[in-house]
């Protein structure tokens, strides 16, 4: 029996216990109780008629990345985009209606990969060609893909040392999932080869889509209304920050605030719900909370903006920002978006997640890394002193962020192709 049939045999013994799963994560808020039924496959929604195009991104960073995709897909195209977070399809429910795709886009969570819950959801959709975002590999939808010859595409692939080493060691099932894909457009020259060795024949190398997604979107008035408030005040963001990192954080606005009159510090958690864990380890100083209708505090303060979606508005307020999970969590957050802003950008030394972004923004001059907590309020103190160097900065950021501005279209025509093809 081979490997993939093993697998196959696995989830459908699953099930129920898959079930069970995804009832406790809907009473923790992680599910959406009444899209229970997408997890399985299931959808009273009818098909539209047409050429139906079939993408999967994981969470919120990949959602984002293909959106210019999206809009440079031709009109006549119907998009099914699917996800498997409720932070995502959140995203996706204000994203789509600003770029006028809501009327060609249609969102659903992606199903659990269980052979019969994958099977409802294709036999339902029956996409005309299939898209998979990054490192999605989920075995029974690719081997059901293929059982029904829907071109499979992965786009903006990415697969790391430690995958790579894992998939080697099962080479068979590699080459078969690996072997199925039509078209592999790898974010990076060594994810290309990655994949090339594990089966993809196809796999070539594109470029970086983060380096072309859309600039984060801010609420014009509510800006205007933050910059008057906060009338020149002295200012800097920590963006995406993780459970780890709170510490950390109150020590650079510590060393800050003693040297900068009026100082405001600003915290946006990545996860929103964590805005009363960071609240209280700011105990002792003037903190509010975004999230409960508060403005930013007096002087000396934390602003803790724990609202969904708003990091566009934030990194235009105050434009010195560290980027989170860096310090005391692995594997970094995005630094294009606020480089794309015009920000000046700092990470910690944990980055491995964005391992080719990050050396690029700092050979570019727009980004700095810093080993500890000292060093992040040295380099926020360093900006803050020396605006010319912030702005220059924040030009250099720009710039490099435009680089594949032509990525989404190339990416799109490669796409529309394998439907046409069909």
């Amino acid at each position: 029996m081979s490997l993939l049939a093993l697998y196959r045999g696995a989830t459908t013994l699953a099930a129920p216990a898959l079930r069970l799963m995804l009832a406790r994560r809907a009473a923790r808020g992680k599910e959406i109780a009444a899209r229970l039924p997408e997890r399985r496959g299931i959808d009273a929604t009818t098909r539209p008629p047409g050429r139906l195009l079939w993408l999967h991104a994981a969470s919120v960073g990949e959602s984002v990345s293909v959106l210019p995709v999206l809009a440079a897909l031709p009109c006549a195209i119907t998009v099914l985009m699917t996800t498997g977070t409720v932070t995502s399809a959140a995203l996706l429910a204000r994203r789509l209606p600003e770029l006028g795709l809501d009327r060609r886009v249609i969102h659903r969570f992606v199903p659990l990969d269980v052979p019969a819950w994958t099977a409802a959801f294709l036999d339902h959709w029956r996409p005309d060609a299939a898209g998979f975002v990054e490192s999605e590999i989920w075995p029974n939808l690719i081997a059901g893909c293929m059982a029904r010859r829907i071109p499979l595409a992965l786009v903006n692939a990415r697969l790391s040392a430690r995958s790579h080493q894992g998939w080697s060691r099962l080479p068979g099932l590699a080459r078969r999932l690996f072997g199925a894909f039509d078209r592999v457009m790898a974010r990076a020259p060594e994810d290309a080869a990655r994949l090339h060795s594990l089966g993809a024949a196809a796999s070539r190398f594109t470029g970086n889509l983060k380096y072309a997604a859309p600039p984060l979107p801010a609420d014009p008035a509510e800006l205007g209304r933050l910059t008057r408030l906060l009338d020149g005040r002295p200012a800097w963001l920590a963006a995406s920050t993780h459970a780890g990192e709170d510490a950390a954080l109150r020590a650079v606005h510590d060393r800050l605030a003693a040297a900068v009159p009026g100082l405001l510090s600003i915290i946006v958690p990545r996860h929103p719900e964590r805005g009363p864990e960071v609240a209280a380890a700011m105990a002792g100083l003037p903190v509010t909370r975004r999230a409960l209708g508060q403005d930013p505090p007096a002087a000396g303060g934390i602003y803790v903006a724990d609202t969904l979606g708003e990091l566009g508005l934030f990194y235009r307020l105050a434009p010195i920002v560290f980027v989170g999970r860096s310090l005391g969590a692995a594997g970094g957050q995005n630094p294009l978006e606020p480089a794309r802003l015009g920000a000046a950008v700092a990470v910690g030394p944990a980055v491995a997640n964005f391992a080719d972004i990050v050396p690029a923004l700092a050979a570019a001059g727009a980004l700095h890394q810093v080993q500890d907590a000292a060093g992040l309020a040295a380099f926020v103190a360093d900006l803050l002193a020396r605006p010319g160097r912030r702005a220059a900065m924040g030009q250099a950021g720009i710039a490099a962020a435009s680089a594949l501005a032509d990525l989404p279209a190339r990416v799109a025509a490669e796409l529309a192709g394998m439907m046409a093809a069909r």
